[in-house]
């Protein structure tokens, strides 16, 4: 075996194993395979070829050190030597660790004079440092100031005993029953864009108009099965008591007459008017379970109400609210042809500590006022 005898001479010789050299041809031959990486290969192969310097440096189009120092690195560490970077020190000095904590203490307890929140040029200027180097400590510390998440904590006194009757018919159904999450998806408009939009191509998103006309509205009446996922829907021009009940009818032919039905419902006005409840006083096989005030989410109807919004109505055109009904009723003939259950996941216990760890919070936080 021929090793390296001058770093400074230029003709170097080296030997090259099969395997290793199967290895760095497949590596060149592979499209996939980095640039850097193929042109170290090619250095490699190319001296254990005979070839001297500088006949290397211009196969590689490279500088004689480098084609030293992949020489040398693969002499010393083989094929593996050559797929890694070796770390370079940074030419800029790591900020101190108490600027860092100062930026992050500012971040989470601090707003700007001139702004509800901070923004890395902002920081950089209240701390002395680079846009970029605030950036890198809120990557570090996980920190986000630019978004934000609604939510809304409950004050409902029967929180816990509706969180735990509702998840307890998600994870635990009873017996010869239907569980049925009901709600409305009031006020869907009939838009109709006022130019058509270029379609989806390369380098190019679909466009639509900003503008529009409005051709009307419809409400959505929808019931998920939580067993079986399919929907019972239908589109009614209001959602007053008297839509409701003809929802309800609606739901009575269609689910078998020796089956109960649990109804996971918000609590709406109409859903609790005098006409529904001597409906429901007839009709006893019916029994409803009400979500807390402010905790819709417990409503997995509303995870449905999601989906046909995102996939069907959002970018819609529609020239009336007949043309709306129909795509509303076409999704939901294509649901129903393949159905697919929501899962819950969330123990009422999971949810109720949750709940009293926000709760929690927010005293601490009127407490700081």
């Amino acid at each position: 075996m021929c090793y390296i005898r001058d770093m400074r001479r230029n003709d170097i010789c080296l030997y090259l194993g099969p395997a290793d050299r199967a290895e760095l041809q497949a590596l060149i031959t592979n499209r996939n395979t980095a640039r850097k990486l193929v042109w170290r290969a090619e250095i490699v192969l190319a001296t254990a070829g005979g070839h001297g310097t500088f006949e290397i440096m211009r196969r590689a189009r490279t500088s004689k050190p480098t084609v030293w120092r992949w020489q040398a690195r693969y002499l010393d560490e083989g094929v593996d030597g050559l797929k890694r970077d070796k770390t370079r020190p940074s030419r800029v000095p790591p900020l101190p660790m108490e600027t860092r904590l100062k930026v992050i203490t500012r971040t989470v307890q601090e707003t700007p004079p001139n702004a509800t929140h901070w923004s890395r040029a902002l920081m950089a200027e209240a701390m002395g440092i680079s846009p970029s180097s605030v950036g890198r400590i809120w990557a570090e510390a996980g920190l986000k100031p630019h978004l934000t998440k609604g939510f809304k904590v409950s004050n409902d006194p029967l929180f816990e005993e509706k969180v735990t009757d509702i998840v307890g018919l998600y994870l635990d159904p009873p017996d010869r029953a239907v569980v049925l999450c009901v709600d409305e998806k009031s006020q869907i408009q009939a838009l109709d864009r006022t130019q058509p939009g270029l379609p989806l191509k390369k380098g190019r998103a679909a466009t639509m108009t900003h503008d529009y006309k409005r051709h009307g509205t419809t409400t959505l009446f929808a019931a998920l099965d939580v067993k079986s996922g399919q929907v019972i829907g239908e589109c009614l021009p209001r959602h007053r008591a008297t839509e409701f009940l003809k929802f309800l009818r609606k739901i009575d032919k269609a689910v078998p007459l020796r089956r109960d039905v649990h109804l996971v419902l918000d609590n709406y006005a109409t859903h609790k008017t005098p006409d529904v409840r001597a409906w429901l006083d007839k009709h006893p096989r019916f029994k409803l379970h009400f979500t807390p005030t402010s905790a819709s989410w417990l409503n997995l109807v509303e995870r449905f109400f999601a989906e046909i919004t995102s996939r069907r109505i959002r970018r819609g055109s529609y020239s009336s609210v007949d043309d709306l009904e129909a795509a509303i009723y076409d999704y939901l003939a294509q649901h129903n042809d393949k159905p697919k259950p929501f899962k819950w996941t969330k123990t009422a216990e999971d949810i109720l500590t949750r709940e009293r760890r926000a709760l929690n919070a927010l005293d601490e936080i009127r407490g700081n006022r």
